[in-house]
Protein backbone atom coordinates (compact mmCIF):
# COMPACT_ATOMS: atom_id res chain seq x y z
CA UNK A 1 0.00 0.00 0.00
CA UNK A 2 1.32 3.60 -0.32
CA UNK A 3 2.90 5.36 2.49
CA UNK A 4 2.21 9.23 3.48
CA UNK A 5 5.39 11.00 1.63
CA UNK A 6 6.52 14.59 1.78
CA UNK A 7 5.86 16.67 -1.39
CA UNK A 8 6.77 19.31 -3.44
CA UNK A 9 4.81 22.13 -2.78
CA UNK A 10 4.54 25.72 -4.18
CA UNK A 11 4.22 29.24 -2.71
CA UNK A 12 2.01 31.64 -3.96
CA UNK A 13 1.56 30.57 -7.84
CA UNK A 14 1.14 34.05 -9.74
CA UNK A 15 3.47 34.08 -12.70
CA UNK A 16 3.40 30.08 -12.33
CA UNK A 17 5.36 28.66 -15.43
CA UNK A 18 2.78 28.38 -18.34
CA UNK A 19 2.11 24.29 -18.84
CA UNK A 20 2.44 25.32 -22.34
CA UNK A 21 4.03 27.37 -25.18
CA UNK A 22 2.36 26.23 -28.07
CA UNK A 23 3.55 26.97 -31.70
CA UNK A 24 1.03 26.21 -35.21
CA UNK A 25 -2.18 24.58 -35.63
CA UNK A 26 -2.70 20.91 -36.53
CA UNK A 27 -1.53 20.16 -40.10
CA UNK A 28 -3.73 17.92 -41.83
CA UNK A 29 -0.68 17.20 -44.33
CA UNK A 30 0.97 15.85 -41.18
CA UNK A 31 -1.24 13.31 -40.36
CA UNK A 32 -3.12 15.76 -37.89
CA UNK A 33 -0.50 17.01 -35.45
CA UNK A 34 0.03 20.13 -33.43
CA UNK A 35 3.28 21.15 -32.80
CA UNK A 36 4.00 22.05 -29.40
CA UNK A 37 7.28 23.86 -27.34
CA UNK A 38 8.06 23.43 -24.29
CA UNK A 39 9.20 25.86 -21.75
CA UNK A 40 12.43 24.11 -21.96
CA UNK A 41 12.75 25.51 -25.18
CA UNK A 42 12.57 21.95 -26.80
CA UNK A 43 9.66 21.13 -29.31
CA UNK A 44 7.36 17.85 -29.71
CA UNK A 45 4.13 17.44 -31.84
CA UNK A 46 1.34 16.32 -30.47
CA UNK A 47 -0.54 13.51 -32.42
CA UNK A 48 -4.37 14.52 -32.68
CA UNK A 49 -5.47 11.63 -34.67
CA UNK A 50 -7.75 9.17 -33.86
CA UNK A 51 -4.46 6.54 -34.46
CA UNK A 52 -3.05 7.16 -30.88
CA UNK A 53 -0.29 4.65 -30.40
CA UNK A 54 -0.68 5.29 -26.68
CA UNK A 55 2.07 4.86 -23.97
CA UNK A 56 1.65 1.41 -22.35
CA UNK A 57 2.47 -0.56 -19.39
CA UNK A 58 2.16 -3.99 -17.95
CA UNK A 59 0.50 -5.41 -15.27
CA UNK A 60 1.44 -5.59 -11.71
CA UNK A 61 0.15 -8.15 -10.10
CA UNK A 62 0.63 -6.86 -6.43
CA UNK A 63 -0.88 -3.74 -7.41
CA UNK A 64 -3.59 -5.14 -9.17
CA UNK A 65 -4.18 -7.35 -6.42
CA UNK A 66 -5.54 -4.53 -3.76
CA UNK A 67 -8.19 -3.49 -6.15
CA UNK A 68 -11.84 -3.96 -4.58
CA UNK A 69 -12.95 -7.93 -5.85
CA UNK A 70 -15.98 -6.48 -7.25
CA UNK A 71 -14.14 -4.43 -9.75
CA UNK A 72 -11.41 -7.42 -10.19
CA UNK A 73 -14.17 -9.77 -11.39
CA UNK A 74 -15.84 -7.54 -13.82
CA UNK A 75 -12.63 -6.73 -15.30
CA UNK A 76 -13.15 -3.36 -16.30
CA UNK A 77 -12.42 0.47 -15.14
CA UNK A 78 -15.09 2.88 -15.41
CA UNK A 79 -13.88 5.73 -16.17
CA UNK A 80 -15.92 9.24 -16.20
CA UNK A 81 -14.59 11.94 -17.98
CA UNK A 82 -16.23 15.44 -18.91
CA UNK A 83 -18.10 15.68 -22.41
CA UNK A 84 -16.43 19.21 -22.74
CA UNK A 85 -13.56 20.01 -25.46
CA UNK A 86 -10.29 20.78 -23.43
CA UNK A 87 -7.62 20.30 -25.66
CA UNK A 88 -4.79 19.16 -25.05
CA UNK A 89 -5.98 17.41 -21.47
CA UNK A 90 -9.57 15.77 -23.00
CA UNK A 91 -10.70 16.15 -26.39
CA UNK A 92 -12.04 14.55 -29.31
CA UNK A 93 -9.24 13.70 -31.96
CA UNK A 94 -9.45 14.73 -36.01
CA UNK A 95 -12.40 12.25 -36.58
CA UNK A 96 -14.43 13.79 -34.19
CA UNK A 97 -14.87 10.57 -32.06
CA UNK A 98 -11.77 9.24 -30.45
CA UNK A 99 -11.26 10.21 -27.02
CA UNK A 100 -7.77 11.60 -26.60
CA UNK A 101 -5.92 13.64 -24.18
CA UNK A 102 -3.34 13.78 -21.48
CA UNK A 103 -6.40 12.49 -19.27
CA UNK A 104 -7.70 9.24 -20.85
CA UNK A 105 -3.75 8.28 -21.89
CA UNK A 106 -2.63 8.43 -17.88
CA UNK A 107 -5.84 6.12 -17.35
CA UNK A 108 -5.24 4.08 -19.52
CA UNK A 109 -1.86 3.54 -17.95
CA UNK A 110 -3.33 2.84 -14.58
CA UNK A 111 -5.88 0.44 -16.04
CA UNK A 112 -2.38 -1.30 -17.40
CA UNK A 113 -1.28 -1.54 -14.00
CA UNK A 114 -4.15 -2.89 -12.70
CA UNK A 115 -4.90 -5.01 -15.31
CA UNK A 116 -7.86 -4.03 -16.20
CA UNK A 117 -10.16 -2.98 -19.21
CA UNK A 118 -10.72 0.85 -19.12
CA UNK A 119 -14.27 1.75 -20.07
CA UNK A 120 -14.67 5.56 -20.73
CA UNK A 121 -18.20 7.46 -19.91
CA UNK A 122 -17.85 11.61 -21.46
CA UNK A 123 -20.47 13.42 -19.32
CA UNK A 124 -21.30 16.62 -17.99
CA UNK A 125 -19.26 18.29 -15.12
CA UNK A 126 -21.50 17.82 -12.89
CA UNK A 127 -22.83 14.22 -13.52
CA UNK A 128 -19.21 13.37 -13.50
CA UNK A 129 -20.09 13.29 -9.23
CA UNK A 130 -23.53 12.31 -9.38
CA UNK A 131 -21.87 9.30 -11.41
CA UNK A 132 -19.31 8.91 -8.73
CA UNK A 133 -22.18 9.40 -5.86
CA UNK A 134 -24.32 6.46 -7.38
CA UNK A 135 -21.19 4.24 -8.45
CA UNK A 136 -22.17 3.93 -11.88
CA UNK A 137 -18.27 4.55 -11.88
CA UNK A 138 -15.26 3.89 -10.32
CA UNK A 139 -12.96 6.74 -10.96
CA UNK A 140 -12.85 10.34 -12.37
CA UNK A 141 -9.99 11.26 -14.79
CA UNK A 142 -11.65 14.80 -15.38
CA UNK A 143 -9.06 17.56 -14.37
CA UNK A 144 -10.74 17.28 -10.81
CA UNK A 145 -8.74 19.05 -8.30
CA UNK A 146 -8.25 18.28 -4.59
CA UNK A 147 -10.24 20.48 -2.07
CA UNK A 148 -10.90 20.22 1.37
CA UNK A 149 -14.75 20.39 0.67
CA UNK A 150 -14.97 17.60 -1.66
CA UNK A 151 -12.61 15.03 0.58
CA UNK A 152 -15.48 15.13 2.29
CA UNK A 153 -17.60 12.61 -0.33
CA UNK A 154 -14.32 11.81 -2.27
CA UNK A 155 -11.18 10.11 -2.24
CA UNK A 156 -7.98 11.03 -4.28
CA UNK A 157 -4.97 9.73 -6.28
CA UNK A 158 -2.55 12.52 -7.34
CA UNK A 159 -1.09 12.62 -10.69
CA UNK A 160 -0.78 16.49 -12.01
CA UNK A 161 0.18 19.86 -10.45
CA UNK A 162 -3.08 22.15 -10.74
CA UNK A 163 -2.53 25.35 -12.34
CA UNK A 164 -4.86 28.10 -13.74
CA UNK A 165 -4.92 30.50 -16.62
CA UNK A 166 -6.92 33.99 -17.06
CA UNK A 167 -7.64 34.53 -20.67
CA UNK A 168 -7.96 37.59 -22.36
CA UNK A 169 -8.60 39.13 -26.17
CA UNK A 170 -5.26 39.03 -27.95
CA UNK A 171 -4.05 42.97 -26.82
CA UNK A 172 -5.98 43.63 -24.61
CA UNK A 173 -3.20 45.17 -21.90
CA UNK A 174 -4.82 43.37 -18.87
CA UNK A 175 -2.49 41.68 -16.46
CA UNK A 176 -3.89 39.41 -13.38
CA UNK A 177 -1.23 39.52 -10.70
CA UNK A 178 -3.64 39.21 -7.72
CA UNK A 179 -7.87 40.21 -6.60
CA UNK A 180 -7.36 43.80 -7.13
CA UNK A 181 -6.78 43.29 -11.09
CA UNK A 182 -10.28 41.60 -11.16
CA UNK A 183 -12.12 44.10 -9.08
CA UNK A 184 -15.21 45.31 -11.01
CA UNK A 185 -14.02 42.79 -14.06
CA UNK A 186 -16.38 40.68 -16.14
CA UNK A 187 -15.02 37.19 -15.77
CA UNK A 188 -16.33 33.18 -17.08
CA UNK A 189 -15.76 30.92 -15.00
CA UNK A 190 -17.25 27.19 -15.40
CA UNK A 191 -19.75 26.17 -12.68
CA UNK A 192 -18.95 23.68 -10.01
CA UNK A 193 -14.98 24.54 -10.28
CA UNK A 194 -12.00 25.46 -7.99
CA UNK A 195 -11.81 27.87 -10.15
CA UNK A 196 -15.08 29.44 -9.63
CA UNK A 197 -14.47 29.01 -5.77
CA UNK A 198 -11.02 30.77 -6.09
CA UNK A 199 -13.40 33.39 -7.87
CA UNK A 200 -15.73 34.08 -5.65
CA UNK A 201 -12.93 34.09 -3.03
CA UNK A 202 -11.20 36.89 -5.01
CA UNK A 203 -14.57 38.84 -5.13
CA UNK A 204 -15.14 38.94 -1.37
CA UNK A 205 -11.73 39.90 -0.59
CA UNK A 206 -11.94 43.05 -2.98
CA UNK A 207 -15.25 43.99 -1.34
CA UNK A 208 -13.91 43.46 1.76
CA UNK A 209 -11.08 45.74 0.82
CA UNK A 210 -13.44 48.24 -0.64
CA UNK A 211 -13.47 47.40 -4.14
CA UNK A 212 -15.82 46.26 -6.80
CA UNK A 213 -16.82 42.69 -6.34
CA UNK A 214 -16.19 40.82 -9.63
CA UNK A 215 -19.00 40.35 -12.39
CA UNK A 216 -18.94 36.35 -12.43
CA UNK A 217 -20.41 34.85 -15.70
CA UNK A 218 -21.31 31.53 -16.75
CA UNK A 219 -21.89 30.27 -20.11
CA UNK A 220 -23.15 26.65 -21.07
CA UNK A 221 -20.03 25.83 -23.54
CA UNK A 222 -16.39 27.42 -24.50
CA UNK A 223 -17.63 28.42 -27.57
CA UNK A 224 -20.25 30.94 -26.05
CA UNK A 225 -17.46 31.65 -23.86
CA UNK A 226 -15.18 32.44 -26.25
CA UNK A 227 -17.53 34.11 -28.53
CA UNK A 228 -18.66 36.44 -25.25
CA UNK A 229 -15.05 36.96 -24.56
CA UNK A 230 -14.01 38.33 -28.74
CA UNK A 231 -17.09 40.96 -28.41
CA UNK A 232 -15.97 42.12 -25.44
CA UNK A 233 -19.33 40.90 -23.29
CA UNK A 234 -17.07 39.95 -20.47
CA UNK A 235 -13.16 41.32 -19.58
CA UNK A 236 -11.12 37.58 -19.12
CA UNK A 237 -12.26 33.56 -18.80
CA UNK A 238 -10.88 31.60 -15.82
CA UNK A 239 -10.13 28.15 -16.48
CA UNK A 240 -7.20 25.25 -16.64
CA UNK A 241 -3.76 26.73 -17.75
CA UNK A 242 -2.94 23.91 -20.50
CA UNK A 243 -6.39 24.78 -22.28
CA UNK A 244 -6.14 28.41 -21.51
CA UNK A 245 -2.76 28.08 -23.53
CA UNK A 246 -3.63 25.84 -26.29
CA UNK A 247 -6.43 27.64 -27.02
CA UNK A 248 -4.25 31.22 -27.04
CA UNK A 249 -1.35 29.48 -29.69
CA UNK A 250 -3.90 27.60 -31.90
CA UNK A 251 -6.54 30.63 -32.42
CA UNK A 252 -4.31 33.42 -32.10
CA UNK A 253 -7.32 35.26 -30.66
CA UNK A 254 -6.09 35.40 -27.02
CA UNK A 255 -3.76 35.33 -24.66
CA UNK A 256 -3.03 33.86 -21.08
CA UNK A 257 -2.41 37.09 -18.93
CA UNK A 258 -1.75 35.78 -15.83
CA UNK A 259 -1.55 32.25 -13.63
CA UNK A 260 -2.56 30.71 -10.34
CA UNK A 261 -2.28 27.51 -8.11
CA UNK A 262 -5.79 25.94 -8.30
CA UNK A 263 -5.52 25.61 -4.53
CA UNK A 264 -5.10 29.28 -3.58
CA UNK A 265 -1.71 31.56 -2.70
CA UNK A 266 -0.06 29.21 -0.17
CA UNK A 267 -0.63 25.89 -1.51
CA UNK A 268 0.30 24.03 -5.31
CA UNK A 269 -2.84 22.69 -6.22
CA UNK A 270 -3.00 18.82 -7.27
CA UNK A 271 -5.30 17.42 -10.34
CA UNK A 272 -6.28 13.94 -9.35
CA UNK A 273 -8.30 10.53 -9.68
CA UNK A 274 -11.18 10.69 -8.02
CA UNK A 275 -13.35 8.14 -6.32
CA UNK A 276 -16.48 7.55 -4.24
CA UNK A 277 -15.47 7.77 -0.57
CA UNK A 278 -14.50 4.38 1.25
CA UNK A 279 -14.89 2.82 -2.05
CA UNK A 280 -11.70 1.40 -1.71
CA UNK A 281 -9.75 2.24 -5.01
CA UNK A 282 -8.19 5.01 -4.32
CA UNK A 283 -5.34 3.17 -2.82
CA UNK A 284 -4.70 1.28 -5.29
CA UNK A 285 -4.69 3.90 -7.78
CA UNK A 286 -2.26 5.86 -6.01
CA UNK A 287 0.05 3.02 -5.98
CA UNK A 288 -0.81 2.21 -9.89
CA UNK A 289 0.25 5.97 -10.53
CA UNK A 290 3.49 5.85 -8.17
CA UNK A 291 4.43 2.56 -10.25
CA UNK A 292 4.09 4.82 -14.00
CA UNK A 293 5.91 7.80 -12.46
CA UNK A 294 8.24 5.08 -11.27
CA UNK A 295 9.24 3.10 -14.39
CA UNK A 296 8.59 6.35 -16.53
CA UNK A 297 5.80 6.02 -18.55
CA UNK A 298 4.08 8.59 -17.27
CA UNK A 299 7.42 10.42 -18.00
CA UNK A 300 6.20 9.92 -21.65
CA UNK A 301 2.51 10.79 -21.74
CA UNK A 302 3.29 14.08 -20.28
CA UNK A 303 5.88 14.72 -22.22
CA UNK A 304 3.92 13.67 -25.75
CA UNK A 305 1.06 16.34 -24.57
CA UNK A 306 3.58 18.97 -23.99
CA UNK A 307 2.27 18.96 -20.11
CA UNK A 308 6.25 17.68 -18.60
CA UNK A 309 6.16 21.27 -16.09
CA UNK A 310 2.77 19.72 -14.42
CA UNK A 311 4.55 16.53 -13.34
CA UNK A 312 4.10 15.40 -9.42
CA UNK A 313 7.17 13.57 -8.32
CA UNK A 314 4.94 11.11 -6.29
CA UNK A 315 1.28 10.31 -6.26
CA UNK A 316 -0.23 10.99 -3.02
CA UNK A 317 -3.92 9.76 -1.39
CA UNK A 318 -5.87 12.47 0.00
CA UNK A 319 -3.19 15.24 0.26
CA UNK A 320 -4.52 18.78 1.63
CA UNK A 321 -6.23 20.73 -1.08
CA UNK A 322 -7.81 23.88 -2.11
CA UNK A 323 -8.74 25.19 1.65
CA UNK A 324 -12.61 26.07 2.54
CA UNK A 325 -13.96 29.39 1.48
CA UNK A 326 -15.49 30.90 4.29
CA UNK A 327 -18.68 31.97 4.17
Amino acid sequence: MSTSIPRRTAAAALGLATALVLAACSNPDDGGTTEVAATSGGKTKINISPDQNRVTTGKVDSIAAEVPEEIRRRGTLKLVQSSGSAAPLNFHATDNKTLIGVEPDIAHLVADVLGLEPEFHAVSWENIFVGLDSAKYDAGFSNITVTEERKEKYDFATYREDNLGFEAKKGSGLKVTGPEDVAGRTVAVQSGTNQEKLLIEWSRENEKAGREPVDIKYYQNDSDTYLALRSGRIDLYLGPNPTAAYHAATTGTTEVVGTYSGAGSALQGLIAATTKKDSGLAEPLTDALNHVIGNGTYAKVLERWGLSDEAVTRSETNPPGLPRTDG
